[in-house]
């Protein structure tokens, strides 16, 4: 059943686009493909505890089975080898990922310490926009109490947008709230004189 966001999505954002971009097929405008959940952990090669702890975690955070990601290539500083699990990932689609993302908006987001909008700096200029939570407690799913490390992981919003201002118009309809940026010279300070 497509509801909330994901029928939002359908009917008023993807028409919304396709009037302002002037384009005749809704194919031209930017589409939400997938959302890749991703968690590097470093410290797995000394506590294979963790990567268990996080699997749950995700999964919970989610609602779909992560997958364990593996180094693909050894290197003898972090004593790693190759094939040692390393991070897991969850790839969502179709209503999960809506139901997922409008979670975040709406529930994560807005309890997070000092909130004042999400940086516009996560842009990757091919379609592509992660977001970082520096805390996986953020989510309501996670009981503070049994957590043993607080750990972060990263969230990447995979478009069919072709650089970051397709991207973006297409994420402030679907409600992700971008933080205002102010010029970076301040005007406190004065002219410079030469």
């Amino acid at each position: 059943m497509k509801d909330g966001l994901q029928k939002k999505y359908n009917e008023e954002i993807i028409p919304s686009l396709k009037k302002e971009m002037q384009v005749a097929n809704i194919y031209m405008v930017p589409h939400l493909t997938k959302i890749v959940v991703n968690a590097g952990l470093g410290e797995a090669l000394s506590n294979k505890k963790a990567i268990d702890a996080m699997v749950e975690d995700l999964g919970k955070i989610t609602g779909q089975r992560p997958v364990k990601t593996k180094a693909k290539k050894a290197i003898a500083t972090f004593k790693l080898q190759k094939g040692d699990i390393i991070g897991v990932k969850v790839t969502l689609r179709g209503a999960r990922m809506f139901a997922f993302l409008d979670k975040v908006i709406k529930m994560v987001l807005p309890r997070i310490r000092d909130f004042r909008g999400v940086p516009d700096t996560g842009f990757d200029g091919m379609g592509n926009y992660t977001l970082g939570f520096a805390e996986h407690i953020v989510f309501p799913e996670i009981d503070y109490a049994k957590v043993e490390k607080v750990r972060g992981f990263e969230m990447t919003l995979v478009t069919t947008g072709k650089n970051k201002e397709e991207t973006g118009k297409l994420l402030t309809l679907l409600g992700v709230p971008f933080k205002k940026t102010e010029s970076r010279i301040s005007k406190s300070l004065p002219a410079r004189q030469v």
